[in-house]
């Protein structure tokens, strides 16, 4: 698992040069503006919320003394919940929203690497939208399952420190999901899909841990992240299905699956 994660991480070295080398900027130009605005939207609902959010926490101190204390803490806290649970949407929404335009950015670098007798491409742009909003809600779902309880219990003194890092986790193994898809898409059904990914978990964690990391960088994360994350997959994911399927390189000897 480690080993895997460890990989997950390291197929980011290289991608902006491979991103240059196959000219796909162009590509992310309506993915980008997609991150941009939904990111936008749940930063403003985050801010407008809070206090709401923060009135009703607030509601659990029945005492009076330090009632304005806990008040404003409970505003913070109203925030960071909107934020987290905004995180989970932000990364569902526009890994969906995004698959007809990530799935042909995945089929050329996957082209680039193997060959165009061993690239497939049997789905439309339509079906593309519809297995991106699938997986996605399949995979809000169980995100939602195993993340409000660790919200929750992250309100504890000392526990909140374990339940942070479980959260993080979660996120980016589902990050990852999303970003294998766009590849598998091709190659797998959808229940062969998730079954892929979950026997390769820690790849898909590894990609998500720089997935998650780059949103915390003011604005141009948000631009970055899907280039980068996309490319990063698509490279270690075509090499996951070569072993699995035994798919041989067309001219190996100029190509890497760690571009």
């Amino acid at each position: 698992m480690i080993k895997n994660i460890f990989k997950g991480i390291k197929a980011y070295a290289g991608t902006f040069k491979l991103i240059n080398n196959l000219g796909l900027w162009k590509y992310f130009a309506i993915p980008i503006a997609i991150s941009f605005l939904t990111a936008l939207l749940i930063g403003v609902l985050a801010w407008a919320l809070s206090d709401s959010i923060g009135s009703i926490i607030a509601k659990v101190w029945f005492w009076e003394w330090g009632s304005e204390t806990f008040r404003a803490i409970s505003d913070v806290m109203g925030g960071i919940l909107i934020v987290a649970l905004g995180l989970i949407l932000y990364k569902h929404i526009i890994l969906a929203v995004s698959a007809p335009f990530m799935s042909p950015v995945s089929e050329k670098i996957e082209h680039h690497l193997l060959g165009a007798a061993h690239t497939h491409r049997n789905t439309t742009n339509a079906a593309q939208l519809w297995r991106g909003v699938r997986i996605n809600t399949r995979n809000l779902l169980m995100e939602f399952m195993f993340t409000i309880p660790l919200l929750l219990l992250s309100f504890i003194p000392v526990l909140n420190i374990v339940t942070s890092i479980l959260i993080f986790i979660i996120q980016s193994y589902y990050a990852g999901f999303g970003n294998m898809d766009y590849t598998l898409e091709r190659h797998y059904t959808y229940s062969e899909s998730t079954k892929f990914v979950r026997n390769n978990s820690g790849v898909a964690i590894g990609n998500g841990i720089i997935f998650m990391a780059m949103l915390f960088i003011p604005v141009l994360g948000i631009i970055l992240v899907l280039p980068l994350s996309v490319t990063a997959s698509t490279t270690e994911t075509v090499r996951l299905i070569k072993e699995n399927k035994k798919l041989p390189l067309e001219n190996a000897s100029n190509k890497s699956l760690h571009v």
